[in-house]
Order: structure tokens, then sequence, then C-alpha cells
């Protein structure tokens, strides 16, 4: 655009605060989407008891506990590490589970944040969106770089045409290849979380009961975006008739059908 190396030197300047400021806020941004507030108050004393339980047993440090104004029960936990993390549950969940569901459900999510899910899901889009700006950088070479050379009566010839289309198909193909690739790596922690959460309430009866419950309950969560479906315990959106279905349906899923996560923990 005729800045010369300013204008990379701005361009790298915006990108390194917007990287930062998305790792380091990631958690408030997610809790700030979802509408949760502190869980205060005596009503939820249940809740801090199981969570410094668990927290006690698994070595953790306590997160910061919310809860999330909404019938729907579900939960979510957020954070880089362990250090700096929170879950939030949604009263639909504080109301409708018994303690020892409850118990299953905040290990689960206890279980998120031990693993560093919410960094390695970070990590997966990142290296694809270097990909994709690889493909940008090429493109973009081959576009000035080539209308240079036909100045110069030089042509790039059939190899520059090849490298010119392959940057493009990367370059359009890198938003979907993330999100398949995230939606799949999702899908792979859930089934890690509710092992990890059995392993950590040695009951696979209460997790077993409390994704029962989830899955016969039809409410969906009213402030879940896709953006943030991924970290809920169980897909919030409106699951729509004849979704699941296809191969390429069920690539999209943020989460593994409940079915299938009852039956793993029944074979454990």
């Amino acid at each position: 655009m005729g800045y010369g190396y300013i204008g990379v030197a701005v361009a790298i300047v915006i990108a390194i605060a917007m990287a930062w400021g998305s790792y380091f806020s990631s958690d408030k941004i997610a809790l700030a989407v979802s509408r949760a507030r502190p869980a205060d108050g005596p009503e939820y004393a249940r809740y801090h008891n199981l969570v410094e339980g668990l927290c006690i047993a698994g070595g953790l440090p306590v997160p910061r506990l919310y809860v999330v104004d909404d019938p729907a029960p579900n939960a979510f936990s957020t954070g880089r590490n362990p250090k700096h993390a929170a879950i939030a549950v949604t009263t639909g969940l504080l109301e409708k589970m018994n303690r020892v569901e409850l118990e299953g459900v905040l290990a689960h999510e206890l279980s998120h944040i031990k693993n560093y899910d919410i960094l390695v899901t970070t990590i997966a889009v990142t290296a694809v969106g270097a990909v994709a700006l690889l493909a940008d950088i090429g493109l973009r070479f081959m576009f000035w770089g080539g209308r240079s050379d036909r100045r110069d009566g030089v042509d790039a010839g059939p190899l520059g045409a090849v490298i010119a289309m392959a940057a493009l198909a990367l370059l359009v193909l890198a938003p979907f290849v993330a999100q398949l690739m995230q939606f799949a790596m999702s899908r792979r922690r859930e089934y890690l979380a509710d092992a990890s959460g059995v392993e950590l309430t040695r009951y696979p009866p209460g997790l077993i009961s409390a994704l029962e419950k989830l899955r016969d309950d039809e409410a969906v969560v009213h402030h879940a975006t896709r953006a943030t479906a991924q970290m809920w315990i169980e897909q919030p959106l409106d699951r729509a008739e004849g979704k699941k279905g296809s191969w390429l349906n069920r690539a999209f899923d943020t989460h593994p059908p409940l079915e299938d996560r009852i039956k793993a923990l029944k074979e454990m």
C-alpha cells in the first residue's frame, strides 16, 4: 500500500496488541459474552464446597466461580491456565442436578482447566491461521511481484501461475480447515474431560446421570453463541431435527453425541 517499513511496523504492533489482549483477557471476554456474574451469596455454598473439595483432591488452585441466569442446565470453564481460570454454571444446572451429578459436571470442567484445553484449542487455531497468513503472503507476492515482472518484461511463466493458484487455494481453504480442526479437537477434549472428571470423583455414575439429564433436557442457553459453543459441557445451541446424519454434519459439531459419551463412561 506504499507505507513501506513504517506500515509493516504499525501492523506488527497492532497484531501483537490484539494477540496479547485475546490471550490474557480470554476468560473475561468469555464470561462477559455469556453474561456470567460472580457466584456470591449463601445460596451457592454447595457450589463452592464441591469445587473446593475437587480442587483439593486434584491439586488445583480454586478457580473463580460464576453463575449464568438461565434455566437451561449447562456449564463451562475458561482461562489460559489453572491459576487464571473460571467456571460458570447456569442456574438451571444448580436447580436440576443433585449433589453427585453436580460434582460430576464440576469435575468435568475442572479437568478442562487441568488439561489446558483452552490453550490447546488456541494453539491449534493459531497454527492453521499461520498457514493462511503464509498463503496470503504468497498470493500478494505473486500478484504484486507478477505486475513488477511484467513491467520489466519478465514473465513468471507456468510455475508462477501454479504457485499463485496454490496460494489462493490455501487462503480459501484455511478458515474451513481451521473450523474443522477446532471442532474435531473440541470433541476429543470432551471425551478426555469426561474420563479425567471421573478419575477425579472416583464415581462414574455421577457424571453419567448428569449427562443423561442433559440429554433429556431440550432447553438451550439464551446467551450462548457459536463462538463460545465449544466451551460448554454440551451443545448449548438449538439442536435442529436432522442435524446429525452425514459425516459432514457431524464434522461441524462442537460436541460428541451425549449417547456416545455416556456409553464410553459406562465402559470405564
